[in-house]
């Protein structure tokens, strides 16, 4: 919701001061990225493309996500497991608060923000786990056991959780199940009867909050980016080793198409908001790539840079961000004309992109 403020007529010099004083202030709907190079999260007002704040990170920032009421971020200091930090950074009032230190879980990365908690990747711990604001506690840890966890998507509810695995070349698929709401009388199911005069078997309770069963999808070589189709049925996985795409059925769990989208190096891959195209970023190629996802055919490549990284979408559909990494810029990408239309400074090495809605 845009808020709208009325100046009287009260001096140019006065009005001036005025908007100076509220450009540098965060705006309702704030665009948010990472400069590796700088360590800084750039608050970005989307209307105008100005820079309101620059906030100092920790030492090397690689993804952003933002609390559900937009007044915090959350970035991942990742330095391929050496590192064992999430920045906090007050968007309000535009200043870093205490880092979460995750102690053992080392090399976190891929960060989501569902239902109040905090999820992130613990690349060389081989897990993820999540963090509740409200305690300032990790709540939950889940060992995934593949190599370079990297990535992930919690749906909402926390009911599914998917990871990509870089160095496994797997996909890991998490489905929540629900916790015992009491023990059931007499013996596990397929156990016989005690004998006379012994005490009868208990059921064992299951795990408090419930469990999670996981499912292991082989994919392509370094699958790295991935996104989740907006009906929820598919996740297309980006192959930079070999520069394909694997499709997942999401209900079935199961590879039903590969793509070869000639997308080597891809580093992200995004779905647009209404499902139509999907957007592939190459780290170590010019282009950005644009597929049909319907007909699961490359149907454009544009021309941005010399190599990309984060992609994050408008939420009505009109454009698209990718942080064009080696170029130090990021690209404002129309998804009507599917052209390049502006750049946006926020640092060197740009990379992680996100929304922040206060409200």
């Amino acid at each position: 919701m845009r808020l709208h403020r009325h100046f009287a007529c009260i001096g140019m010099a006065a009005m001036l001061a005025v908007c100076a004083a509220a450009q540098q202030t965060t705006p309702g709907v704030a665009l948010l990225a990472l400069s590796k190079t700088d360590h800084t999260l750039a608050i970005v007002d989307p209307s105008s493309m100005h820079v309101v704040a620059r906030i100092p990170v920790g030492d090397d920032p690689h993804e952003v996500i933002a609390s559900s009421d937009g007044k915090t971020a959350y970035v991942s200091n990742y330095g391929f497991g050496a590192f064992h930090t999430i920045a906090v950074i007050d968007l309000v009032s535009q200043k870093p608060l205490a880092a979460i230190d995750l102690g053992a879980l080392r090399g976190p990365h891929g960060l989501d923000f569902v239902d109040n908690k905090l999820w992130f990747t613990a690349e060389a711990a081989k897990a993820i786990g999540s963090f509740d604001p409200a305690t300032g506690k990790i709540d939950r840890i889940i060992g995934i056991g593949q190599n370079r966890t990297h990535m992930l998507y919690v749906f909402p509810g926390t009911r599914r959780i998917v990871t990509t695995n870089v160095n496994a070349g797997t996909v890991t698929i998490l489905d929540k199940t629900e916790g015992a709401a009491g023990v059931p009388p007499g013996p596990p199911p397929g156990m016989p009867a005690p004998p006379p005069g012994q005490p009868p078997m208990r059921r064992m309770p299951g795990p408090p909050g419930g469990d999670w069963n996981e499912t292991v999808v082989p994919v392509g070589s370094r699958d790295e980016g991935f996104d989740v189709s907006p009906d929820g049925k598919e996740a297309w996985i980006a192959n930079s080793g070999d520069g394909t795409i694997s499709v997942i059925d999401l209900t079935h769990k199961q590879v039903v198409a590969t793509i070869n989208s000639n997308t080597g190096s891809a580093n992200r891959l995004k779905f647009t908001p209404d499902g139509k195209f999907v957007l592939v970023s190459l780290l170590g190629a010019p282009d950005l790539v644009v597929l049909d996802a319907s007909t699961r055919q490359v149907i454009k490549r544009v021309p941005i840079g010399h190599g990309a990284a984060g992609i994050l979408m408008q939420p009505d559909g009109a454009r698209a961000f990718v942080a064009c990494s080696p170029d130090n810029y990021i690209v404002l990408f129309d998804l009507k004309s599917l052209t390049v239309t502006g750049h946006l400074d926020v640092g060197g090495n740009p990379d992680g992109l996100a929304w922040a809605v206060q409200h």
